[in-house]
């Protein structure tokens, strides 16, 4: 029988450190009104020192296999998406398949900032449908706080650490995954990176002294490429899955700027309160916005089996990604 590839369990890791506005009102030039009047966010949440993204991921994933009633051993894949992996190698994803017990899985890193978890989902279906796989695990986990400039009032007010993970399996046509779309602009690569630590730039005292090892955001560039390229992300995946924007029970958009979330779900015509959002509570956690917001949502019973959902990230490369997806009731789940 033909297969889809759908999400068969969900978690998410979420340190326990908050970080306020009123605490960033002790370190740098700012407000708390400021920063919810521009942001949308209250507080986000900071990693212990001793916390790096493979155990993030761990935490994550471990969710996401008991949602699913599957363990280590039964993963084929394991895809992380991270900026800030535990080294440059080997993978934060090979770690993950140790920890995991994951014996013999394929394992891979993608960085592409903040679209990650969405093309990670893509690459995932990919293998499950074909056959290639059973289960895949995607996790999204970063560590912004490391590379944040907290010295720099216009990008440390944003960013928090968190991870998401999801565990995709076969499922029958029609159901699950029904589309994505992937996409990249690299003409506005210098809007949003991290020079230092590459073949370009690599670490020296001169790098560090430059702070080159701190991530770098043109916010205004950003904010004009995300609300043109989250309208045409949208409309693409939508019309790909056969859907129609009616047909939408949770809008989950990359938690990057409330203003950027209210312009992006005006311009689709769905309601505010079909838009699910975590942002002021975490802040923009880069690649792990989706799936802790995904998890969160069906948790909660906000999204339930059968609903249909529409994902719409963006992020550094500059990239763009989408999918629709129809979450699963158990008799969709292919064994």
């Amino acid at each position: 029988m033909k297969r889809n590839a759908g999400i068969w369990g969900l978690g998410r890791f979420i340190p326990e450190r908050v970080l306020t506005n009123k605490d960033l009102e002790k370190m740098v030039d700012t407000t708390d009104e400021w920063i919810v009047t521009r942001t949308g966010i209250s507080e986000r949440r900071i990693a212990d020192d001793d916390v790096a993204t493979s155990d993030m991921t761990l935490a994550a994933t471990r969710g996401a296999l008991d949602q699913a009633g599957l363990n280590g051993a039964d993963v084929d894949m394991i895809i992380v998406a991270t900026v800030t992996p535990d080294m440059s190698f080997p993978s934060t994803a090979c770690l993950l398949q140790d920890a995991l017990g994951a014996e013999g899985a394929a394992a891979f890193d993608l960085q592409v900032g903040c679209t990650g978890f969405v093309y990670g989902l893509a690459v995932a279906e990919q293998f499950v449908a074909s056959g290639q796989a059973d289960f895949v695990v995607v996790a999204a986990g970063d560590i912004l706080s490391r590379i944040t400039n907290w010295e720099d009032r216009a990008t440390c007010v944003l960013f928090g650490d968190a991870a998401g993970a999801a565990v995709v399996g076969p499922c029958r046509p029609g159901t699950g995954i029904l589309s994505t779309y992937l996409g990249s602009d690299g003409s506005g690569a210098d809007h949003l990176k991290m020079p230092g630590g590459g073949s370009r730039h690599p670490a020296t005292a001169e790098t560090v002294a430059d702070r080159l090892h701190y991530l770098h955001m043109n916010g205004r560039e950003v904010f004009k490429f995300a609300v043109r390229a989250m309208g045409r992300s949208a409309h693409e995946v939508v019309s790909r899955a056969g859907l129609r924007f009616s047909d939408i029970d949770c809008y989950i958009p990359h938690q990057a700027n409330r203003r950027i979330i209210d312009a992006s779900a005006a311009r689709l015509g769905i309601p505010m309160e079909k838009v699910y959002i975590n942002l002021d509570r975490f802040g923009n956690t880069s690649a792990a916005t989706v799936p802790t917001a995904l998890s969160e949502a069906w948790e909660q019973g906000v999204i339930s089996p059968g609903d249909h959902i529409l994902a719409v990230t963006f992020g550094a490369g500059l990239s763009w990604a989408s999918a629709a997806i129809q979450m699963l009731k158990e008799k969709d789940r292919l064994a």
